[in-house]
C-alpha cells in the first residue's frame, strides 16, 4: 500500500504527538493521568488495559490450541493502559465539522504504558489533527478552531503531569 504522504517527514506537531515521563507505579500513573484529564474538562468514558487482555487471551488460545503452553505462546506485555479521553462540547463540534467521519477516531486516547517499574510514559495523539491530515473536515475554519481548543486543553493535561 504506497500512502499520498511519507509519514516519516511528517512532525510529530502535525498530528500533534505529547508525551511525558511519571517516575511512579503503573497504578498510580493511570490514577493522575484520569485526574489531570478531568481537571482540564475531559471525561473518561472508556478505558481498559490491552496488556491485560492481551496476556490473559494470548495464553487461553495458545493452551486450547495445543493442549500445552510454552513461554512463546504468552503475549508477556508489560502494563499498558489506554484512557479514553472526551469533552462532550469538542466531540459535538468535531462532529459537526466533520460530516460525522471523526467518530471513527473517537476518543481522544491517552497511554500510560510501563516503561520500566517505576516508571511510566504518558503518551497522546490529536485525533483532530489526525481527521484533519486525512482530510475529514468539511468546515475548515471550525476544525481549526477545535484544534486550537483541544490543543489548549491536551496541553494543560501534560503540563499538569509535568509538575
Amino acid at each position: 500500500m504506497t500512502l499520498p504522504f511519507d509519514p516519516h517527514e511528517l512532525d510529530p506537531e502535525e498530528y500533534g504527538e505529547a508525551r511525558t515521563t511519571l517516575e511512579t507505579d503503573h497504578e498510580s500513573a493511570i490514577e493522575r493521568v484520569r485526574e489531570a484529564c478531568l481537571d482540564e474538562g475531559f471525561g473518561v468514558p472508556v478505558e481498559f488495559s490491552p496488556s491485560e487482555l492481551l496476556n490473559e487471551k494470548v495464553d487461553r488460545e495458545a493452551r486450547s490450541a495445543s493442549g500445552s503452553r510454552t513461554q512463546s505462546d504468552d503475549a508477556d506485555r508489560d502494563p499498558y493502559y489506554v484512557l479514553g479521553a472526551c469533552n462532550p462540547q469538542m466531540a459535538n463540534r468535531a462532529l459537526d465539522a466533520t460530516d460525522e467521519r471523526i467518530g471513527a477516531l473517537f476518543p481522544c486516547n491517552m497511554i500510560i504504558r510501563e516503561v520500566e517499574p517505576g516508571t511510566q510514559e504518558v503518551y497522546h495523539v490529536s485525533i483532530m489533527k489526525i481527521a484533519r491530515l486525512l482530510g475529514l473536515p468539511t468546515d475548515d475554519e471550525e476544525m481549526d478552531a477545535i484544534i486550537g481548543d483541544t490543543g489548549e486543553m491536551v496541553d494543560a493535561v501534560f503540563a499538569e503531569l509535568e509538575e
